[in-house]
């Protein structure tokens, strides 16, 4: 069956599709398509991951067509981000 794994950075994405078989973990998935020899810095015990923007655990089973994302670490809350763009007046 066909999946892939993708990975972004403002600069530069990355969109792989491999074949894998039947009962194939995400985390699996990762390790064999090569994404983590493009970008080293890429830890899957501190990233979260998903299949098409919803967290799963790296031992979820994939199906058939799934979207594999490896998420950047947030760098702000995005609730604190967008409180602090409002106007004081806007704050209730």
């Amino acid at each position: 069956m066909l999946v892939s794994v993708a990975y972004a950075l403002p600069e530069r994405q990355t969109l792989l599709t491999l074949e894998v078989a039947e009962g194939t973990t995400l985390e699996a998935a990762i390790r064999r398509c090569g994404i983590l020899r493009l970008y080293p810095e890429v830890d899957l015990t501190h990233q979260q991951v998903g299949i098409l923007g919803r967290v799963r655990p790296l031992t979820t089973v994939l199906r058939a067509g799934d979207r594999v994302e490896i998420y950047r670490p947030r760098r702000a809350d995005p609730k604190a981000a967008r409180r602090s763009r409002m106007k004081p007046t806007e704050r209730l």
